[in-house]
């Protein structure tokens, strides 16, 4: 076999993250902590729309010159949004590439560009509707629908309520099409005490569901424990 033919061990092979214009912010930012504290490539996808979401609950600019710098101030803030309740680096932000909603060449764009899935974290009800028909009319939707035509893992969290009828149906088109929907319902049975544990949660589901080993919230064992999460940590 030739050079050329072999498969190349080191390749790099991210999961793209795309954030649209639903409120969640603090979902997505918890999502991409996890994958990045578990060692994963991130191709990062923010929607035009999702910037005034993310300036309106974080109060932070998303701009694409700026965008290494405004990541880690993102990523450093808690889900009650106080700045510096994590830590984050340079070197932790070293694999991650970003890509600009509008630049529908950019790589994740075709489904030759190595990628694991994709992570919709927060997903609006339009960027449902998009995946769903296939319009592609940014990147974020065009990487969604490489997606499923590549057989790739998509999920898809949609943060809406109530649902109408109509999003409702596109959601049954997604899972038929191969996509795991993954509203953003947070549960209790894990002692949340915070804010941040209901969204660690969250966000701990959808790593699941792409098969990314975390710590993020406490997992069910079939036993009652009752109480609080620091009540039920002996440590």
């Amino acid at each position: 076999m030739s050079n050329a033919s072999k498969p190349d061990p080191g390749r790099r092979r991210p999961w793209v993250v795309g954030v649209s214009g639903a409120s969640g912010t603090p979902y997505a930012a918890s999502v991409l902590r996890g994958l990045l504290a578990a060692g994963e490539a991130v191709d990062l996808v923010v929607s035009r729309a999702s910037r005034l979401t993310l300036l309106d609950e974080t109060g932070i600019a998303f701009r694409d010159a700026h965008w290494r710098s405004d990541l880690r101030e993102w990523l450093a803030l808690g889900a009650d949004g106080k700045p510096g309740a994590f830590a984050v680096s340079e070197a932790d932000l070293a694999d991650v590439r970003y890509w600009p909603a509008g630049d529908l060449a950019a790589g994740p764009s075709s489904g030759s560009y190595p990628a694991k899935g994709m992570l919709i974290v927060p997903a609006s009800t339009a960027c449902v509707a998009g995946v769903a028909l296939g319009l592609s009319k940014d990147l974020l939707q065009r990487v969604a629908s490489v997606t499923l035509k590549e057989r790739r893992r998509l999920v898809v969290t949609v943060r809406e309520t109530p649902l109408s009828g109509p999003t409702l149906k596109q959601l049954v088109m997604l899972d038929e099409a191969g996509a795991i929907v993954l509203p953003a319902s947070p549960a209790f049975y894990a002692g949340a005490t915070h804010i941040q544990d209901l969204v660690d949660f969250v966000a701990g589901r959808v790593l699941d569901a792409a098969e990314v080993p975390h710590g993020l919230y406490r997992r069910w064992e079939g036993e009652l424990r009752g109480g609080s999460k620091e009540e039920a940590d002996p440590s």
